[in-house]
């Protein structure tokens, strides 16, 4: 296509440019524009381009003509404008090609716009040339002024750096077009903050320009200007501040305000004890004003601490001073900075110094001990009277006081005039390791001179306690175990304290190493494993082992206890499992709580009514008969027609010749009944057993009654001190028989003995 390009001049006259053809040609060629726009032929296709200036208020701006070479001016061409801005932003006129912009444009929005120019016969409505793209490119001028992209600025410089030192460095950014002319050239200057700082023109980096003394002015304010086009007359400029704050150094040393400081202190004061305060002044700030104080030829008596807070001196009584040996100290008193570092230790050559003057008031002084604290040890176990230690204090007046010594609260020790301490009850270290006493002196003159001191007392150990099982152990052993099966990992605790680890050691007792179906290993680690030893067991024949492990530790010298373990044996399921057990026993051991509760009430309803019933009979007339009848209820031999009274003297006698057969008394009765319920368990095989025992009892005793009868028997289980106590029991013998047995059976039965067993005695 053959474009015709009028283009206006510098002056507003407007010339026609040379049509251009859109043919390839071989290289690029830069052909000048007579105004401020040029033309570039790349190679392969010829293209245009439009300069027109951004912020052109001018409606209508004319950029330039399209105009196809094969136009005749007869008016039947029609020139069309395609593109991104076409008929917004640039328009064309159709008829004669002008192109004009009808909107202001800004370079900084879009600088470049690409369209596209089509040539269209009227009269026939076909394009007369292909398409031909160009270009609109806005040119830049001068409307942007520079901005600083990080404000606010803050920098940190050290007081006193020498002349030259970077502070900060400013930035300002111009949206102006770089390439086009100065417009975005900036150049930097200092509007505020001379003579102390200096900025580089073309960088903006701002340095010190002299030495700066914070304790004068600690910050200072800086403007900086940005100006374009290298600052030349026109051109627009931005400015900023900047906070310039001077970071403390060590550069003055503390010193005293006061040349001279009076203070007293009493005779009675302890160590340690304040008896005033000094105060230096340094004009630095933070970590550079910190101080130490220290006292002069190195006092004996005196010493001085810093209050890291205040900053103050702390005068300190480091040794006790005695009115009638000196009354009057003076000491000198010397302050430094903490923290110096080397560049500045010419700042810090002489130390501040300051005179105090102690005076020592006189007192009526309470007794003194002769250490701070006492710490005495004493093995556990000792006798009563046992010696502990010895504390001792006197009076420091010139009269000398004797003193009395006394223990505050105490039930385990007492001391005597001399200070001799000693036990008054046995120690056991498990209880009470540590004994926190104060012992308490005063003057025999003056009451009222009292001081006291604290006691440590530890209780030594010694090995007097046996290790023990850990805890209770639930064993069960499957019926069909094989040998060697481990079924119970066992360990032990020892309350004693051992200056070692504890070890402890597992065996069985001799008896069943000999003949038991278990076997003990010991694991080396405190704990130990118990293993079947035979094939097979039997729920029928032996519910129930009870195997005897010995336990000893490490203690000089060594203990050893006994402790039993019950090993149930369990019809386990087809996994060898011995869970279903422990949970039966878990429901049982519920459903005997309450069995438990009751039996224990029925007894003492029983036991009251065997004393009211021998209170009756303490003092029977000899010649007085008794009846008595005997309704049985569960009677199963005569039926509704037997309704005839037993005399009550047949059933005792009955009773007398089974128990001279069995030669059991009351007490070895019971005693039989709490060792067996020791070995029965909550299992159905378990009360099998007993009621077999029971009825085999009764067909194998000549002595009982001729006719049927149904026997009921009352089982306590697992448990039970003593068995069933019964009224009936107590009348099967005249003599009156002796119950403190019943203490021998545990805490459990201490009432009951009590009650019953001293009723009986004060019968007899």
């Amino acid at each position: 296509m053959d474009y015709c390009l009028l283009l206006p001049f510098t002056l507003g006259i407007s010339l026609v440019w040379p049509c251009f053809m859109a043919t390839e040609i071989s290289q690029t060629e830069e052909v000048k524009h007579p105004v401020d726009s040029h033309l570039r032929v790349k190679r392969g296709w010829m293209w245009n381009q439009f300069f027109v200036p951004e912020e052109m208020n001018k409606t209508n701006y004319h950029i330039g003509q399209l105009r196809s070479d094969l136009d005749n001016g007869n008016n039947s061409f029609q020139y069309k404008l395609l593109g991104a801005g076409a008929g917004s932003i640039f328009v064309i006129d159709e008829r004669t090609g002008d192109i004009f912009a009808v909107q202001k444009l800004d370079r900084e929005e879009r600088s470049l716009y690409t369209l596209r120019a089509q040539v269209i016969d009227s009269t026939t409505g076909r394009a007369v040339e292909p398409e031909s793209e160009f270009v609109i490119r806005v040119s830049d001028i001068n409307d942007n002024e520079p901005k600083f992209l990080d404000e606010p600025y803050e920098a940190i410089v050290p007081e006193m750096s020498p002349e030259g030192t970077l502070v900060i460095q400013v930035t300002a950014n111009d949206a102006d077009d770089p390439s086009s002319g100065n417009n975005a050239r900036l150049l930097y200057s200092l509007l505020q903050g001379q003579p102390y700082f200096s900025i580089e023109p073309t960088t903006g980096i701002i340095r010190t320009s002299s030495k700066m003394d914070r304790e004068l002015q600690d910050e200072y304010w800086v403007i900086i200007q940005a100006k374009d086009m290298l600052g030349q007359p026109g051109g627009l400029s931005g400015t900023t501040s900047v906070l310039i704050k001077l970071s403390d150094v060590n550069d003055n040393k503390p010193i005293f305000k006061e040349s001279f400081y009076r203070l007293t202190v009493s005779e009675a004061a302890p160590t340690g004890t304040s008896i005033g305060k000094i105060m230096a002044y340094d004009n630095d700030i933070g970590e550079n004003a910190e101080m130490d104080y220290s006292i002069e030829d190195d006092s004996q008596t005196f010493d001085i601490i810093t209050n890291n807070e205040t900053q103050e001196g702390i005068v300190i009584l480091k040794k006790k001073v005695d009115f009638e040996h000196q009354n009057d100290y003076r000491i000198r008193a010397n302050v430094k900075n903490r923290h110096v570092d080397k560049q500045l230790l010419k700042y810090h050559v002489e130390a501040s110094s300051t005179l105090i003057k102690v005076q020592v008031e006189d007192e009526d002084e309470p007794p003194v001990f002769l250490l701070p604290y006492y710490l005495f040890e004493v093995f556990e176990g000792r006798p009563h009277g046992s010696f502990v230690g010895t504390v001792s204090a006197t009076d420091p007046d010139q009269r000398n006081s004797p003193i009395r010594y006394s223990i505050t609260r105490s039930k385990m020790f007492s001391i005597d005039d001399n200070g001799t301490i000693i036990t008054t009850n046995a120690l056991d270290r498990e209880i009470s390791a540590w004994y926190n006493l104060s012992i308490t002196a005063t003057e025999k003159y003056n009451v009222q001179q009292i001081s006291a001191v604290p006691v440590y007392v530890q209780v030594l150990n010694i090995n007097d306690h046996a290790p023990e099982f850990s805890e209770y152990y639930d064993t069960y052993v499957c019926e069909n175990a094989d040998p060697g099966q481990v079924i119970q990992t066992i360990s032990a605790v020892d309350r004693d304290e051992s200056i070692e680890d504890h070890h402890f050691y597992f065996n069985l007792s001799v008896e069943d190493t000999k003949n038991s179906s278990f076997i003990i290993i010991d694991n080396q680690d405190n704990t130990a494993v118990i293993l079947t030893n035979r094939t097979g067991f039997s729920l029928q024949e032996e519910p129930v082992f009870y195997i005897s492990v010995l336990i000893a530790d490490n203690g000089s010298p060594s203990l050893t206890s006994t402790n039993t373990l019950t090993i149930h044996v369990c019809d386990c399921d087809d996994y060898g499992s011995t869970q279903t057990c422990r949970n039966k026993d878990r429901m049982l051991s519920m459903g005997f709580r309450t069995e438990v509760v009751l039996a224990i009430l029925i007894s003492i309803m029983l036991i009251f009514g065997l004393k009211q019933r021998r209170k009756q009979t303490l003092f029977p007339a000899k010649s007085e008969d008794f009846g008595e009848n005997i309704f049985r209820y569960d009677d199963e031999g005569g039926g509704e027609e037997d309704t005839e009274a037993f005399d009550v003297v047949e059933l005792r006698s009955s009773a007398l010749m089974r128990e001279r057969k069995v030669q059991r008394t009351a007490t070895a009765e019971i005693r039989r009944l709490y060792r067996q319920s020791l070995q029965v368990g909550p299992d159905s095989a378990i009360f099998r057993k007993f009621i077999l025992e029971k009825l085999e009892e009764a067909n194998t005793d000549p002595c009982a009654p001729p006719f049927d009868s149904l026997q009921t028997y009352a089982f306590e289980g697992t448990g039970s001190l003593a068995g069933s106590l019964s009224s009936l029991g107590s009348a099967a013998s005249d003599q009156e028989e002796y119950y403190d047995y019943l203490n021998e059976l545990g805490p459990r039965f201490k009432r009951l003995a009590c009650m019953f067993g001293s009723a009986t005695q004060s019968y007899n």
